[in-house]
């Protein structure tokens, strides 16, 4: 961790003033200036003495004992409101209902402790921030206990902590009693960590803390945003795919009551009225001319056609190992699949959505975001202003799943851009309509592969070859591409642990660039190279004569984590055990972002359709922080992947999205939501991530317990387009 940095006092002042009303000292320390220092200088600079105790950027203790904690990730379902505070509140020993929260700002001091931004994503906040955070609340700890001894006329060494108090016989006195003395100290440069044997939060459960807000209709999301003055505005975005705005005809909108102005900005043409119902309504009589954009030509049907004769072909090399030509053609038996994955949808909850003020030579944005800095960063250079001059409100998230993480800040750059053209406040709304036809997707992507079997059954060739969109090619401005291969289009198989049983293999990648924004979703490209890979193995094992299950223990026999998530589900789910009449299951087992899931559907054929009625889930995620988030999080992306496997498709014709809401884009309803059973493998191995590995395996879990149901395999999702009567 950085320990020093070069910026001037007077810098180091400018920035604590952006990161609020009080002083907020980072973990790097200004350059020849201690942090109690700097703390009593600041407050002198304001006439007075310390208000309240923030030993570092993610921790302030009040003297009402109120313990505010501010977090480097943004709060969007996944529960980081309470396991990052629990990290915290571990080392601090403090009492759980003395906590608050809240969103860091813009600031270096948040950065993500592996990438260079602040950023939520990838399943990586909790192992990101595991030290972090649980240092954080360590210092604060020594240092209280250190104010806490001397106010009591007593050694440290008799001091012990409990609860939000510094304890020494039968004295004692809160955090909050001390918070102003502990302001003072100098922070220590190494701090002990407690032992997991003394955890009191940490693998435990805990009540979320962002529920209360939630339930009692407190919580603020960026559609929430409320002002005297505040307008709202909506966007005509064009029809086709990089279309843009010639000309428009307002005459129409402007005789709309409530419509105030119309603006045309680069990516449409933009209605502000006095609320949401007019603006949308002065909108739908506006005629704009468009360019016919580069898509205009763009079908899925012409698109499927050509990436199938692309995957016909070797790619650029992504993974590599003997002659799989040679090898092929020794194989005993060959099996074969073409698998086509569409475009899809983010389609969170909340719509995209994002307020703007622009006063002078500042502006001021409320959102709901993945990346505030970059946000920042991208407001600052529309308005020509020093990104210093942009302040960043982080609302709660409506979901995000990748689409509130684009490095152009479409949907915040638009904000701005009509704040900008019309100078007003306005707060900008995106329809449901609005993300389906003009946002971002994941790629369409077609697998071609072919196996060889020897006369043991087992793997002898793999040559597997794909063809889709890299994300990574469109984001370089932020995450630059080392070499051809785009990894998020070849996760889950160039680095599959079925590949390391095969002795000859080859998987190449073909990277076309299409007028087709695409995004990272998620778990990315796991959501495609997981269904093609547990498929493939279900259907190898099928033409080799052996259980599912066995087959896979078999290669994954040097894979201990894939084997103990494999072993678990399939003893919870009673494998081919006790199965009601005409029930059949499927499994898949998967590892993403560091963690390992394996499931087990359960289904039976009712009326001609698929009916899932369990999925039993295990997952070794290493040290589960928050047993509880875990398990709401794997519950949560079954559904997610029971939705994508079974309905979610985004097709276009002439370079138009042809969905528009969930009438045609459908989710999978409470009456369909199977049974679910998690279970947490025990593990003491390296963390990994819990809100995108649950994804990956549901879908192809689904398949393979279809195939039981009734020896039909499915190679191209959705699922239900098979069983359409």
């Amino acid at each position: 961790m950085k320990t020093t940095t070069d910026k001037s006092r007077r810098e180091f002042l400018k920035s604590m003033a952006i990161l609020g009303s009080g002083l907020v000292i980072p973990f790097h320390i200004v350059k020849g200036m201690g942090r109690g220092a700097a703390a009593a200088g600041v407050a002198a600079a304001a006439g007075n003495g310390p208000s309240f105790f923030a030993p570092n950027a993610f921790l302030t203790i009040m003297p009402d004992n109120t313990i505010q904690i501010t977090l480097a990730h943004v709060e969007m379902g996944q529960g980081v409101w309470t396991t990052l505070p629990m990290l915290i509140a571990e080392e601090l020993d403090c009492d759980w209902k003395d906590i608050s929260v809240q969103h860091c700002p813009p600031d270096p001091a948040y950065n993500h402790t592996v990438m260079p931004l602040i950023i939520t994503g990838g399943s990586t906040t909790t192992w990101s921030e595991f030290d972090r955070y649980r240092k954080a609340g360590a210092t604060a700890r020594v240092m209280l206990t250190e104010a806490g001894a001397h106010k009591m006329g007593v050694p440290v060494s008799s001091c012990r902590t409990e609860n939000g108090y510094v304890i020494s016989g039968d004295k004692r006195v809160s955090y909050g009693e001390v918070a102003i003395d502990a302001a003072l100290l100098t922070p220590p440069k190494d701090v002990p960590l407690r032992k997991a044997g003394e955890w009191k939060y940490i693998g435990k459960g805990v009540k979320r803390l962002d529920t209360p807000e939630k339930v009692n209709g407190m919580a603020k999301f960026g559609m929430d945003v409320q002002y005297p003055g505040m307008l709202t505005a909506v966007v005509a975005h064009s029809p086709v795919m990089g279309g843009r705005p010639v000309s428009f005809d307002a005459s129409k909108a402007l005789r709309i009551a409530g419509v105030r102005k119309v603006v045309k900005i680069p990516s449409g043409v933009a209605v502000i009225a006095e609320h949401f119902w007019a603006a949308k309504k002065g909108r739908d009589v506006l005629k704009v001319t468009w360019t016919d954009g580069k898509g205009a030509s763009f079908g899925s049907v012409d698109q499927a056609k050509r990436y199938r004769e692309m995957a016909s072909t070797d790619g650029d090399e992504a993974a590599k190992k003997g002659d799989v030509v040679a090898a092929m053609g020794r194989a005993t038996k060959v099996v074969e699949g073409e698998f086509l994955f569409p475009y899809l949808a983010h389609a969170p909850m909340e719509p995209m959505n994002c307020t703007v003020k622009v006063t002078g030579g500042s502006c001021e944005i409320w959102t709901g975001t993945q990346m505030p800095a970059v946000d920042q960063a991208n407001a600052a250079e529309i308005l020509g202003i020093s990104k210093e001059n942009v302040k960043v409100n982080t609302m709660f998230l409506g979901g995000a799943f990748g689409r509130r993480a684009t490095p152009e800040s479409d949907f915040v750059s638009e904000a701005v851009e009509i704040a900008k053209a019309s100078k007003e406040f306005i707060k900008l709304v995106w329809t449901r309509e609005d993300d389906m036809k003009a946002g971002y997707y994941r790629p369409f992507f077609i697998h071609k592969v072919k196996v060889g079997l020897g006369a043991d059954g087992m793997p002898t060739a793999w040559h597997h070859n794909i063809a889709g969109q890299a994300i990574m090619d469109r984001e370089k401005k932020l995450f630059p591409l080392s070499g051809k291969i785009d990894g998020s289009s070849v996760e889950g198989v160039n680095d599959s642990p079925y590949l390391d049983s095969v002795p000859d293999h080859f998987v190449g990648l073909h990277s076309p660039k299409e007028v087709v924004p695409v995004l990272w979703y998620r778990s990315v490209g796991n959501t495609h190279t997981a269904y093609a890979m547990e498929v493939m193995i279900d259907a190898v094992a099928h033409a080799a004569g052996k259980d599912p299950i066995e087959y896979r223990r078999v290669l994954l026999k040097n894979h201990s984590r894939h084997l103990a998530a494999l072993n678990l589900a399939a003893e919870k789910a009673g494998w081919g055990k006790g199965l009601a009449e005409g029930h059949f299951q499927g499994i898949a087992v998967h590892e993403a972002f560091g963690s390992f899931v394996a499931q087990v559907v359960e289904v039976s054929i009712r009326n001609g359709k698929p009916v899932v009625h369990k999925v039993t889930c295990a997952i070794d995620c290493g040290l589960a922080v928050n047993p509880d988030g875990v398990v709401s999080q794997m519950e949560g992306g079954i559904v997610w992947g029971l939705t994508m496997a079974l309905y979610s498709e985004i097709l276009l014709d002439k370079g138009q999205v042809m969905h528009n809401n969930f009438y045609d884009y459908k989710v999978l309803r409470m009456f369909e939501t199977p049974v679910i059973d998690v279970h947490i493998v025990p593990s003491t191995e390296k963390m990994g991530g819990a809100g995108e590995p649950c994804v990956p395996p549901t879908a192809p879990a689904l398949a393979n317990a279809i195939f039981a149901a009734t020896g039909k395999r499915i190679f191209e999702l959705p699922i239900m387009k098979h069983f359409e009567v």
